[in-house]
């Protein structure tokens, strides 16, 4: 059965949309909702410029879910040492820029490999697992597996947002290999980046596959259906 995990990045965009004094919705209240509804994770990115996900949320949520938390972070000292105090059951090392609306694509493991291997080395020493969020391609499985990642997050965003029937086609296909290539490697395999309702169903068929992050498209889903509703749409198409 392929697990989801619900990234709540962007309860917390609406929260810090308003601010004070009202400081909601909450997005830790939020992640009780999903988990109550079926969710098996929460996901948050903490980034650099805290423009959405504050830290406060993050302590929060560590004593709340008791398995499957997972920080999104980028490969600096300063997440690291976060990472390393709250103890998430799961880091998922991505690229970031501070002026990305959201993230872009994976991160370039081969540019990067002394870089992330420290990065996972002083994260394993922590007691905590290491994802590698990157494009759908076999170079990049490759340097994830010799870097000491435990798992790969496969980028759909390109998959997500094809214009044509033959673009979907092509972007699953690298997907499909990248999925197979990192099984035979003896890496976990999770996706996610732009996957909603509607275009969830064939990523469902990758091979090796155990776990989707989703967010946006259930927060925005929420807004019409509500919070549990919107989750268990999801979970209806994973089970």
């Amino acid at each position: 059965m392929i697990k989801l995990s619900v990234n709540i990045d962007h309860v917390a965009t609406l929260r810090q949309a308003r601010g004070p004094p009202f400081w909601e919705p909450d997005p830790v209240a939020a992640a009780i909702i999903c988990l109550q509804a079926g969710a098996d994770g929460i996901t948050l990115h903490l980034r650099l410029d805290r423009r959405h996900v504050q830290e406060r949320d993050l302590r929060l949520l560590r004593q709340i879910v008791k398995r499957n938390l997972n920080l999104e972070m980028a490969v600096t000292e300063e997440m690291l040492q976060i990472a390393l105090d709250v103890k998430p059951d799961l880091c998922t090392l991505v690229p970031e820029r501070p002026e990305e609306t959201t993230t872009e694509g994976g991160l370039d493991v081969v540019k990067q490999k002394e870089t992330i291997k420290d990065a996972i080395e002083r994260l394993h020493k922590g007691g905590i697992k290491v994802s590698l969020f990157i494009e759908p391609e076999a170079e990049q499985v490759k340097a994830a597996k010799e870097v000491g990642a435990d798992m790969v997050e496969l980028y759909t965003g390109a998959y997500a947002e094809a214009s044509s029937p033959e673009e979907e086609e092509r972007e699953f296909n690298r997907l499909f290999k990248a999925a197979q290539l990192a099984g035979e490697l003896g890496l976990e395999v999770r996706a996610g980046h732009s996957l909603t309702f509607r275009n969830l169903r064939r990523i469902t068929t990758l091979p090796n596959l155990t776990e989707v992050s989703i967010g946006h498209n259930i927060i925005a889903r929420a807004v019409l259906l509500g919070l549990d509703k919107a989750v268990k749409e999801v979970l209806a198409i994973l089970h």
